[in-house]
């Protein structure tokens, strides 16, 4: 697979970029393009999501910002010491990521929040890049089996080969570690799929990992 680094100007789904076309025309005020990887660029800890909400991500321009998956996840990443701060209230709100860095399967807003797998497939030359970038050793947090199947696309492996669960350890031919959650979502957390402290064990274990 050729490797790609993230454009924010790409269009390379035109379901996807007429979607943000349409958004933006509703929410002029909305970041509506490719939302870029935040966080530190030497990061050992890479996590992995879904695709911007609509009113989240697509919104402010950073990854989990503005929606309720980034409260529990924020607050999260600064209990164990990845955060310089509980709460991402928006792009330019200081917060920075310690030894983290935080991207997407799917850089692109897509309706019902739903990619469809040429999407992922196409999105996933950048996502490849973001790992090989990434010193040996280092742990990727995929939230979600849409995630853990990209970061296996992306190291170029079977899908077969590593079965998604929560909190699941991989370890992957290339030396870097895969760790599986839940995507911490609305739905998830209330319908207790994921808990507050199922979500830190994930926490406890990349921390372990990372040692």
């Amino acid at each position: 697979m050729k490797k790609k680094v993230f454009d924010i100007r790409c269009q390379q789904c035109p379901r996807l970029a007429a979607f943000l076309t349409q958004v933006k025309q509703e929410q002029p005020d909305y970041f509506c393009k490719p939302v870029p990887p935040f966080g530190d660029k030497n990061a050992r800890l890479l996590i992995v999501g879904l695709a911007p909400g609509k009113h989240g991500a697509n919104a402010t321009g950073r990854p989990f910002t503005g929606d309720y998956a980034g409260v529990l996840l924020y607050q999260t990443l600064y209990d164990y010491g990845f955060s310089t701060a509980p709460e991402s209230q928006h792009a330019k709100d200081g917060l920075q990521l310690l030894d983290c860095r935080i991207t997407n399967a799917v850089k692109c807003l897509p309706p019902e929040n739903k990619p469809t797998t040429e999407e992922v497939r196409t999105c996933n030359g950048f996502l490849s890049a973001e790992i090989q970038g990434m010193p040996k050793g280092s742990v990727l947090l995929a939230l979600g089996s849409i995630a853990h199947n990209a970061v296996l696309r992306a190291e170029g492996v079977k899908l077969s080969a590593y079965k998604f669960g929560h909190a699941a350890v991989h370890e992957l031919p290339s030396g870097q570690v895969l760790l599986d959650s839940y995507h911490c979502s609305r739905y998830n957390t209330q319908t207790r799929r994921l808990t507050e402290d199922m979500f830190r064990d994930v926490f406890d274990q990349a921390r372990t990992l990372l040692k």
